[in-house]
């Protein structure tokens, strides 16, 4: 039988109000009634009913967290660190993977809601007027973590995308290239289409380098979407001596590719990705790469949540972290 406050009350012989204020540290309870109320919780092993708490409180001190693919290294970084606030909160995380699919994260944050959490950590690569107006008028604060409301209505915490992703077209173009490809994942995905592809496009006009649409791709950010860039690209008649990744899988895979080929990096050709996930240490030579912190943004995220529900005064609910680009071997330095 599973043991009620009812119970612990009667064998302590308090009324059910004293052991309310033990069990959420009120501190008006004499020491010896709070220590007789204590002995018999532990002697009985009775647990609080979190979601009667909850119902009375109107709190559940429980957050959702949606977040595309847990499988995928750079999203369980954000995780954790979403996590690791969250516990120094005294939060708890209901935590589910939208695979990157706009019905998907509907249904996600109305089931959330219909658990009553306090609030959302969303991460989406495409906030779409839907998804937006959702959010927008939720009956609980929601934060954006490493995603891009072009609105800024909704409290977000990024990078500055677009200057970072410039100042690592810009290594390549000081190193002298002017046959640069750029790869990225979609790009009906916002931080690709218009921060990484117009960063790109910007630092080539700043330096009166023409653009070629053939060194343009956008496939899934995969290895073997890499592979297959690589094959295309060294195929036509100008090939690009540099390639600007927008993840590191994509970037491992132009290195493999050119390598099977008989080509040497960085000698032959440079490469940058955007990401600086573990694969960016782990592949040789090393890549040179963006770091997206996803740690950190999903750590400030849940700590701007956690102050939004509290009610806390906020300055700025729109986050820029600083950015920095990782230097390793697959570019000249």
């Amino acid at each position: 039988m599973t043991v009620t406050i009812y119970d612990v009350a009667r064998e302590a012989n308090v009324s059910m109000a004293t052991v309310s204020r033990v069990v959420n540290g009120n501190q008006n309870v004499k020491p010896s009634t709070r220590k007789k109320v204590l002995e018999v919780i532990e002697r009985l092993e009775y647990r609080p009913n979190a979601v009667a708490r909850g119902l009375a409180s109107k709190k559940t001190t429980t957050v959702g967290v949606i977040i595309p693919d847990i499988s995928n290294s750079i999203y369980s970084e954000a995780a954790r660190g979403i996590e690791d606030i969250a516990t120094m909160y005294n939060y708890n995380i209901i935590l589910a993977n939208s695979d990157q699919n706009e019905e998907k994260e509907i249904t996600l944050l109305d089931t959330m809601l219909g658990k009553q959490v306090d609030g959302i950590v969303m991460m989406s690569d495409s906030v779409t007027d839907k998804l937006h107006h959702i959010m927008k008028h939720a009956p609980v604060p929601i934060v954006l973590a490493g995603s891009v409301d072009e609105s800024n209505d909704l409290p977000s915490v990024n990078i500055d995308y677009f200057q970072a992703s410039y100042e690592a077209i810009q290594l390549l173009i000081n190193n002298g290239h002017k046959r640069i490809a750029f790869l990225s994942g979609p790009l009906a995905y916002t931080i690709n289409s218009k921060y990484k592809l117009e960063a790109y496009k910007k630092a080539l006009q700043d330096a009166n380098i023409e653009i070629d649409e053939q060194l343009i791709i956008s496939e899934e950010s995969s290895y073997d979407s890499g592979i297959e860039a690589w094959e295309t690209l060294s195929a036509i008649e100008n090939p690009p001596t540099a390639f600007f990744a927008g993840s590191d899988e994509l970037a491992i895979g132009i290195i493999h590719g050119a390598q099977d080929d008989g080509k040497n990096v960085p000698e032959d050709i440079e490469v940058i990705s955007f990401e600086n996930s573990k694969l960016a240490r782990m592949v040789r030579p090393r890549l040179t790469s963006v770091a997206f912190p996803l740690y950190d943004i999903g750590a400030v995220a849940m700590r701007l949540l956690t102050k939004i529900m509290s009610k806390e005064k906020v300055e700025d609910k729109v986050v820029i972290l600083p950015h920095r680009i990782e230097s390793r071997q697959s570019i000249k330095l």
